[in-house]
């Protein structure tokens, strides 16, 4: 630990990773109420004599011995912290004060302080102790075991849409020539891809819930996995509601086109040359999104993820089997995969490439889609992407504007040669966003705020534009009669 590194640790504050404790002259039981919490979580480092606000108040020279042979002696005794932590403090100088420091890691085992299991949420230690939801991810954050390989012995064949197998056989022999499953029976494909399996630990036999969550009729889906569902929301000029929706329950196989379908019904399509061949970008960044919510979210969870499409962006939100928390640097990023048997399956049929090569794949589309933008990635219990699209997302405006000589036809008797020039201008920025407020179209036009404030209510009179919001916040839109 260096002083550099503790000041940085002071300037961004408490949060999921970071704690303060003022503990001048003792210790106090918040502060193993942290340890434990950091230790079930994500880790966390743990800064003695340091206020909430980040104030350094240091610990008390005369008490600094008995502060660190007392808290190493609480984390070794079994009835205080249980399993026992192997921690000590450190001392750093700061301001000719000392702070007393130690970083907490992930442990393989649910750890509790005086019986009670503590969780991290924000900059919070959260009593879960009695809450059986929130102990559970706890317990399946530290297990091994995945979720998607719990084995329902009484579902059969009977049970699944096996009339799907044709379409799996030929992605796959499309995406690898001359793949196995060419001439595998269908119960061969199931058992090759690791759908039906024996459960060693049960001695049961069955499909386990991946297979259900691939090939599952609905309702089978829906009593096996009720949390599954996706919900893909357009929301564009209705934001606190949305402009069109569609829910997905159904196989992860239908599943994967109808995202994608909502996505590019709601997105502009931009092609460019990779490898000398014109490439789909935006389906090459909506591939990433969609394989990214069905393979790595966690079918446990009643949470239901989402797939919003904005004015400017596209955001997704699952649930997450976390091991770390915080955005995602793709040039230090280790990859874990979440659903191995759904992720192995994706991979076979082309739906997916290798474990690591979405990250890159979706920095790399972006910034070809927009010219330059990132995309974030944040893992936590809800796994967040935003991909930025600029203002060529909101759709191919270009399409649904008119020809700009049947509203100067309209309008030929009335527009000056100067409002006509104006009009002009907006139509250009029309085929790319559906709104223009008054400084947007002071760019767009290089006119002087009053001549803009003008042209824009004498267009709004006439018909062309309609208005919403008042004064600095009012925006025009292009009105109906002159779209497609």
């Amino acid at each position: 630990m260096t002083v550099e590194f503790m000041q940085k640790l002071l300037k961004e504050g408490e949060g999921f990773t970071v704690e303060f404790k003022e503990c001048v002259n003792a210790l106090n039981n918040s502060v193993f109420e942290t340890v434990c919490a950091f230790s079930n979580r994500y880790g966390g480092h743990l800064l003695l004599g340091v206020r909430d606000d980040g104030a350094v108040l240091g610990v008390n020279p005369a008490s600094v011995d008995g502060i660190k042979k007392n808290f190493i002696n609480s984390v070794n005794n079994p009835q205080r912290i249980f399993p026992t932590l192997y921690l000590s403090l450190d001392e750093i100088h700061i301001d000719r004060k000392v702070v007393l420091y130690t970083h907490v890691p992930v442990t393989s085992q649910v750890t509790r302080f005086m019986g009670k299991l503590y969780d991290r949420n924000g900059d919070a230690d959260i009593d879960v102790t009695n809450s059986v939801d929130l102990s559970a991810h706890i317990i399946n954050r530290k297990s091994g075991l995945f979720s998607e390989r719990k084995v329902f012995p009484y579902v059969t064949a009977n049970e699944l849409r096996l009339d799907l197998m044709p379409q799996v056989r030929q992605m796959a022999v499309t995406h690898h020539f001359e793949h196995p499953w060419e001439k595998m029976s269908d119960m061969d494909i199931l058992k090759s891809a690791g759908l039906y399996e024996d459960d060693w630990t049960t001695g049961e036999k069955g499909f386990n819930l991946a297979g259900i969550l691939l090939f599952g009729r609905d309702d089978v889906i829906r009593s096996c996995a009720p949390g599954y569902l996706t919900d893909c929301l357009l929301r564009r000029d209705n934001l606190d509601r949305y402009d069109d929706r569609l829910t997905v329950g159904t196989n992860l196989i239908e599943a994967f086109g109808l995202i994608m379908d909502f996505i590019s019904k709601h997105t502009l399509d931009r092609f460019f040359l990779i490898d000398e061949v014109s490439v789909s970008v935006r389906n090459r960044i909506s591939r990433e999104i969609v394989s990214n919510i069905l393979m790595h979210r966690e079918y446990s969870s009643a949470f239901m993820s989402k797939v919003i499409v904005e004015r400017d962006r596209i955001r997704t939100e699952n649930w997450n089997r976390s091991q770390q928390y915080g955005r995602i640097d793709p040039n230090n990023y280790k990859p874990q995969s979440k659903n191995p048997i759904i992720a192995r399956f994706f991979v076979n049929i082309g739906r997916a490439d290798e474990l690591g090569s979405g990250v890159r794949n979706l920095y790399k589309y972006v910034d070809m889609y927009t010219g330059g933008a990132e995309p974030e990635l944040v893992e936590g219990d809800v796994f967040e992407t935003i991909v930025p699209l600029a203002s060529v997302i909101v759709g191919d405006m270009a399409d649904k504007v008119a020809d700009m000589a049947d509203i100067m036809a309209d309008m030929a008797d009335i527009l000056t040669v100067v409002e006509r020039e104006f009009l002009e201008k907006l139509m250009e920025h029309f085929k790319e966003s559906e709104w223009i407020d008054n400084a947007t179209a002071r760019d767009v036009s290089q006119k002087s705020p009053t001549s803009v404030k003008r042209y824009l209510s004498r267009l709004a009179e006439l018909g062309i534009l309609v208005t919403s919001g008042e004064n600095k916040g009012r925006r025009y839109q292009l009105a109906g009669k002159y779209r497609t």
